[in-house]
């Protein structure tokens, strides 16, 4: 298993890292691959919210017994189901190796951290669709470019950040 894991960060790693001299002038390598894998992870997400809303709920509420979701809060809820781990992948293995937490650390900042998106997504989700009548997937790429510029500020500057030494 390690071996598997091993190669997979190196093969992403290279790959990122094929297209970082275009980029060099502008971030630090960190930085890049930040972005990249942010990047990465942020399309897999609203492309699982798309597929989730249109497809599988077929834009009708989910009755789950006990309460009722909207089907735009229960497509991003099913979408995290899939962002959460590749996200805390990325981050943990390839963004921030050097990071000297401890694996159980680092995911449980990350949950704290996707919390606060889950509760800033659940917000701005509201707002733009069931208040200013948006379009559920546009709402969802709006919000997750406000939600993306918290997440990098807290996974730097705290959930990921290297131990001084």
């Amino acid at each position: 298993m390690k071996k598997i894991h091993e190669s997979t960060r190196r093969a992403i790693l290279q790959l990122i890292d094929l297209f970082y001299p275009l980029f060099r002038r502008w971030f630090s390598l960190q930085t890049f691959r930040y972005a990249a894998c942010g990047g990465i992870n942020t399309v897999l997400d609203i492309g699982l919210f798309s597929v989730s809303y249109n497809l599988i709920l077929k834009k009708r509420m989910l009755n789950l017994g006990v309460f009722t979701l909207s089907p735009h809060i229960a497509a991003m809820l099913m979408a995290l189901c899939v962002s959460l781990p590749t996200g805390f992948y990325l981050n943990r293995y390839v963004v921030f190796q050097q990071s000297g937490l401890k694996g159980h650390s680092q995911l449980m900042r990350y949950i704290l951290v996707v919390a606060i998106c889950i509760v800033l997504n659940f917000i701005f989700l509201k707002l733009f669709v069931d208040y200013l009548g948006w379009y559920p997937t546009p709402s969802k790429i709006a919000t997750t470019a406000v939600v993306v510029i918290f997440s990098y500020v807290s996974q730097t500057f705290y959930f990921f950040k290297a131990k001084k030494v």
